[in-house]
């Protein structure tokens, strides 16, 4: 067996409970995604009740409708997610099984879905209410690395997406990680990157204080879509740098593709997570750059 971290003995359910031959139970992944939306809910009515930070000292909604807004979001965020993860990630498995695509308990969600679900559930919020867009979206980009911190972590205890094969002395024995694809003997398990904890740390932790500190601190909302800007390239470029560390989805796996690649552009391999995001990182510089000559011809 390869050398490497036993993954920790922690159960995915905090507990459980059996009501009438049915059990139920709370898992981390699911406290997770609670506490990121709860957390991010209190960061952006912290904005909005400081006038100073949005320009002309005018927050874009009230405490109240940014509570409203949160039911829009976590519908955007289930529906968008899981239907993500069914089109994205596995077509033809809940093609085949249309009964599981709304067993959300079972796990199978995906960002980009439900960024997808976010934007569209936020666009329709807004214009029903007669709400500017772009500092709306600048509020919520604020307040979106939390949970994406907390959702990675939940990765990890979930023992799930996990790395590539590695002999790094940080590499982590995951159950289940047969060792097929790193030379071992058959049915052994193989050490492979922590590769949920890296994004842990580069989209949740990372980005998240660095879009605080330009938020509170260097008065980044009085310049609309550079907060949102500075969150979509920095997610798209962290997660494109892990997916070099990331086991890819099975179904990008092939004899003749080892590595799980879903595209090869000019000699190139590049994995279905990266694909995803090069139109994230685009968008994001485009953002960043119609926000500073925004402010330029205010200033002028």
């Amino acid at each position: 067996m390869q050398s490497g971290i036993p993954f920790p003995d922690i159960s995915p359910e905090i507990f459980s409970i059996s009501l009438f031959g049915i059990e139920f139970a709370l898992r981390w992944y699911a406290l997770a995604y609670i506490a990121g939306l709860l957390i991010g809910w209190r960061l952006a009515v912290a904005a909005v009740r400081r006038p100073a930070l949005w320009p002309d000292d005018t927050p874009p909604m009230t405490p109240r409708q940014v509570e409203d807004l949160l039911t829009w979001i976590i519908l955007g965020v289930v529906v968008g997610g899981r239907l993500g993860a069914v089109l994205f990630y596995h077509p033809g498995y809940y093609f085949a099984n249309p009964g599981q695509i709304i067993q959300i308990w079972n796990g199978g969600m995906a960002f980009h879905g439900g960024l997808l679900g976010v934007v569209l559930a936020t666009l329709l919020y807004c214009r029903r209410h007669h709400l500017p867009e772009i500092s709306t979206a600048d509020m919520l980009a604020m307040a979106t690395p939390v949970g994406l911190f907390l959702g990675r972590i939940a990765n990890f205890v979930n023992a799930e997406l996990w790395g590539r094969p590695t002999d790094v002395p940080w590499g982590v024995i995951f159950p289940g990680g047969l060792a097929q694809d790193c030379g071992q003997p058959l049915g052994e398990l193989c050490a492979r990157h922590p590769s949920q904890l890296y994004e842990a740390l580069l989209e949740g932790l990372l980005l998240g204080l660095v879009l605080l500190w330009l938020a509170f601190r260097r008065s980044a909302f009085k310049r609309p879509a550079l907060v949102a800007g500075v969150f979509f390239a920095g997610y798209g470029i962290g997660r494109f740098v892990v997916e070099f560390f990331r086991q890819p989805d099975i179904q990008f796996q092939s004899p003749g593709n080892p590595l799980g690649l879903a595209l090869q552009v000019d000699g190139y391999g590049l994995t279905m997570g990266q694909l995803l995001n090069l139109p994230m990182i685009m968008g994001g510089v485009l953002a960043i750059l119609w926000a500073m000559r925004w402010s330029r011809s205010a200033v002028a």
